[in-house]
């Protein structure tokens, strides 16, 4: 039987004009469908930070306003479930839980809580003032102020269905998270068409988060282990290494937000430093809320100041919970609390996120304890653009 050969530039031009001929019928087929840009109906805000930074605060800035459904470290479950696994090895399963929640899919809890359950079987569910007021629970309105240890009282039994329920009600979703150690794990989710997701990225000093990380030794102990990949051994900090690893995650993730950004990132970035929101409470409050159109209440605004001019720093007891307390002797105590020897350890570890942040080191015990010596740097003398979106600068 004879064959019949066909020269191989025959073959190349065949395929290429077959290729030409689908690329024009697909481009004309695409311009008769309807392009739809419109946005979800839904605003997802991601509270991005870490532990003892002042984002349990940051979260209910957002908590107790009445047009949001906010979470507090859903992903908690997912640690709390695997917790034999590095952090790293548990991004994608984090970053899949608050897709989810975002989307007010609560059916993803199933595989960490797989048991008939209620309101209280979720992770810090009381600090969310949506799951303390209709339709989750039946004691509050939406436009109180609620208080965890009422909503506690009140609300617990009500079945977990009423957690989905409650969240398709809302014009926002906000989820705090401090699980979360590299921006480019979140890409997926910052290009999923049916999300619109923005970031607010909470930073502090370190020297600050370590003063208060020793309030709470034991509770983080597990989870330092995870940061630290130690197949499930607790691990107190002694050394800083978990420091360490948390001022490279910020320094990442910043770095990535600002330095040639991709740009589905327009827009859609914040950083806050936790000192500029205590010393300017309403101002730096008015920023988060416009960037995440959301407009300031005045019963939230005489909320924020109460709780903002407390009387003293707070105790070790309520480490995490929100009380009424002098919110910059707060963000200043380590200052008189910390060793100079502690001070310089954690300078060393952490030297490049206290720059790039914009704090200021100190050489000395004497400037270490000198208050008057202000050691947050003002946002202009920044060597960065210090966000994407900043309608003040």
């Amino acid at each position: 039987m004879a064959r019949i050969r066909i020269p191989s530039t025959v073959v190349i031009l065949f395929i290429t004009v077959q290729t030409g001929f689908l690329l024009f019928m697909y481009a004309r087929y695409s311009s008769f469908m309807p392009q739809s840009e419109e946005k979800p109906s839904q605003v997802h805000i991601l509270i991005l930070s870490s532990w003892r930074s002042g984002s349990s605060f940051v979260g209910q800035l957002f908590s107790q306003h009445p047009s949001v459904f906010y979470l507090m470290e859903p992903a908690w479950h997912v640690w709390v479930t695997m917790y034999q696994n590095s952090a790293k090895v548990l991004h994608m399963a984090v970053r899949d839980l608050v897709r989810s929640v975002f989307l007010c899919d609560m059916s993803v809890f199933d595989a960490y809580m797989p048991w008939k359950r209620n309101l209280s079987d979720l992770f810090q569910w009381a600090v969310s003032r949506a799951l303390c007021s209709a339709p989750a629970c039946d004691s509050f309105q939406r436009t109180d102020i609620t208080s965890e240890m009422a909503c506690k009282t009140l609300c617990g039994r009500y079945p977990f269905s009423k957690v989905e329920e409650a969240c398709k009600t809302y014009s926002h979703v906000v989820i705090k998270e401090v699980r979360f150690f590299d921006l480019k794990v979140l890409y997926p989710l910052l290009t999923d068409p049916s999300l619109n997701l923005k970031i607010i990225h909470l930073v502090r000093d370190p020297r600050a988060v370590v003063k208060s990380r020793e309030q709470s030794v034991k509770a983080l102990a597990r989870d330092n282990g995870i940061v630290l990949s130690t197949n499930g051994t607790k691990v107190e900090d002694s050394k800083y290494k978990v420091m360490q690893e948390i001022c490279r995650s910020h320094v990442q993730i910043y770095e990535t937000a600002t330095l040639k950004p991709p740009s589905f990132l327009k827009d859609r970035y914040l950083m806050i430093r936790f000192e500029d929101l205590v010393r300017d409470p309403l101002s730096e409050i008015s920023e988060m809320y416009k960037f995440a159109d959301l407009s300031l209440t005045p019963m939230l605004k005489s909320w924020i100041y109460n709780i903002t001019h407390g009387q003293g720093p707070g105790k070790k007891k309520e480490a995490f919970k929100i009380t009424s307390r002098d919110a910059v002797s707060v963000s200043q105590a380590w200052r008189n609390v910390l060793s100079f020897q502690k001070i310089k350890k954690i300078q060393e570890v952490c030297k490049g996120a206290i720059s790039m942040l914009g704090y200021q080191l100190v050489d000395s015990e004497k400037e270490q304890r000198d208050l008057s010596l202000d050691l947050v740097l003002p946002r202009r003398q920044n060597q960065f653009s210090w966000s994407s979106f900043n309608p003040k600068h």
